[in-house]
């Protein structure tokens, strides 16, 4: 509880003052948030990427939420920094450009499959139906997703990007209101939550509960591999199959609303 009242003393005293020292304080206070957030997108990335460089991106984006903070709003300081230590650490890697091309290609391939199946169908298509509109077996189709899993920060931090807006949106962070954005911008908020809750729930059972276990009660790959009795790899290949299903639906919707 002292430990509690001797953080709130610090924000009264950072919000009056700006003292940089206050600030570096603040750092330190809540730096395992850092090391937390990369650890959870670190396990999504290559083995090459270095975990201390993506808290070392992620500390640049506690620094900013510290900066941006108002603890008037009714939100907890970790749920707002979280967020935006994700978006560092991912605009970071954007930056870098390190997924091969070739990799980005089969992705938006296998997306734009999923779209075109979906309205079709009027149903979430299966792994056999995917690879046979790309022209691949299904072999070949388990070995894209592999490698888009091993080489993709795919995840529901990036997701989506409003029509006619610069700005790009955590589809994850829609859940809560953070920032008290105007009528419009709630407005439009709410409609992406509904739609990716639609989105989620027209997910095949597996794929459904790894988006659930993995975002909604934070197990790691390997303890939901230990859950499904499978392989933290086939953990992996469901979460990025789930990722690009969500992404392929939310597009269709997209443009469909555009369309109207």
């Amino acid at each position: 509880m002292a430990a509690v009242d001797e953080t709130q003393a610090l924000w009264h005293d950072y919000r009056r003052s700006r003292d940089p020292h206050i600030r570096d304080r603040l750092i330190l206070t809540y730096a395992p948030l850092v090391k937390f957030v990369a650890g959870r997108v670190g396990a999504s990335l290559p083995a090459h990427v270095d975990e201390q460089d993506l808290v070392s991106y992620g500390l640049l984006g506690l620094i900013g939420a510290i900066e941006r903070f108002d603890p008037d709003r009714e939100i907890k300081f970790e749920t707002f920094a979280m967020a935006r230590i994700r978006g560092a650490i991912i605009d970071e890697l954007r930056s870098l450009d390190w997924v091969p091309r070739s990799i980005r290609t089969r992705a938006r391939q296998i997306e734009r499959a999923i779209v075109a199946l979906e309205r079709e169908l009027m149903r979430a298509p299966t792994d056999d139906e995917i690879a046979k509109k790309l022209g691949i077996t299904s072999e070949e189709l388990d070995d894209s997703l592999r490698e888009i899993s091993r080489s993709s920060i795919a995840a529901l931090d990036e997701l989506w990007s409003p029509s006619g807006s610069g700005d790009t949106v955590a589809l994850i962070d829609t859940i809560e209101d953070e920032s008290g954005p105007s009528p419009e911008s709630s407005l439009e908020q709410n409609e992406i939550k509904e739609a990716l809750a639609e989105s989620i729930s027209e997910l095949p059972e597996r794929e459904k509960l790894v988006v659930t276990l993995y975002y909604y009660e934070e197990l790691t790959l390997r303890e939901i591999g230990e859950v499904l009795g499978v392989t933290e790899s086939r953990v992996s290949q469901l979460h990025t199959k789930a990722i690009l299903r969500l992404k392929a639906h939310l597009s269709g919707v997209q443009r469909s609303a555009s369309e109207t």
